[in-house]
């Protein structure tokens, strides 16, 4: 137990306190206003007021995905479901802005997933599980210029918060592993059961042409 986190006995798990609730809000400001003075200091210019209301609306639209969901019976206790695209949203603003803001802008929507749905048995897993796994989303950014970026920025957006889920499950769930699994193999393909079937989903989706066409509107709009 601390200032920010208190253990739920009945859950056995920590969740955050209020003090802890405000701090990660704060957080969310402060990292939207770092994106600002990053872009500012790069790019001589500030982060638009049309930059923040995508990034606002990518990350609303992400957590009402993230709602819509299945869970299989064995992640019920450990986390990760399938959802409805939630990662490709933010994995979008990567390649519409580029790797600053996508990073950010995912950053901040790994810390409002925390905050609305916290999953915490030990303090250190927010590092991994909430700020790193989700922030690696952003890492979609990288290949906003490139020709086939959309789909290649979200294939390495998802490898990203796959990697750091199997890190968070090594470190932190080994305990889980299945009979018989060595606890690395099981952390792999323990997140890759709702992370893989995901990915594929959204790979069929964005290649549609209709939907590609309506994504390049929005990208020239943005």
């Amino acid at each position: 137990m601390s200032l920010f986190l208190t253990w739920v006995e009945e859950k056995e798990r920590f969740t955050l306190s209020t003090a802890g609730y405000v701090i990660f809000i704060a957080l969310i400001i402060l990292l939207l206003l770092l994106c600002s003075i990053v872009t500012q200091s790069k790019e001589k210019k500030q982060m638009s007021a049309k930059q923040l209301a995508f990034c606002g609306m990518s990350i609303a639209l992400a957590t009402v995905a993230s709602v819509i969901k299945f869970s299989f019976p064995f992640t019920a206790l450990t986390g990760g479901s399938i959802t409805l695209l939630s990662m490709f949203f933010i994995c979008f603003v990567g390649y519409l802005y580029g790797p600053k803001i996508g990073i950010m802008t995912a950053v901040a929507y790994g810390i409002l997933q925390l905050i609305i749905s916290p999953k915490i048995y030990f303090p250190m897993q927010i590092l991994v599980d909430y700020v790193l796994a989700f922030g690696a989303l952003g890492l979609s950014g990288f290949f906003y210029k490139r020709k086939g970026g959309l789909l290649t920025g979200y294939l390495v957006g998802v490898t990203g918060r796959w990697i750091f889920a199997a890190i968070s499950g090594i470190i932190f769930f080994g305990e889980y592993a299945w009979d018989g699994w060595n606890v690395t193999l099981y952390s792999i393909v323990y997140n890759a059961t709702y992370i893989v079937p995901e990915a594929i989903i959204t790979v069929i989706i964005i290649a549609l042409p209709p939907v590609r066409a309506q994504l390049k509107r929005v990208r020239d709009m943005a």
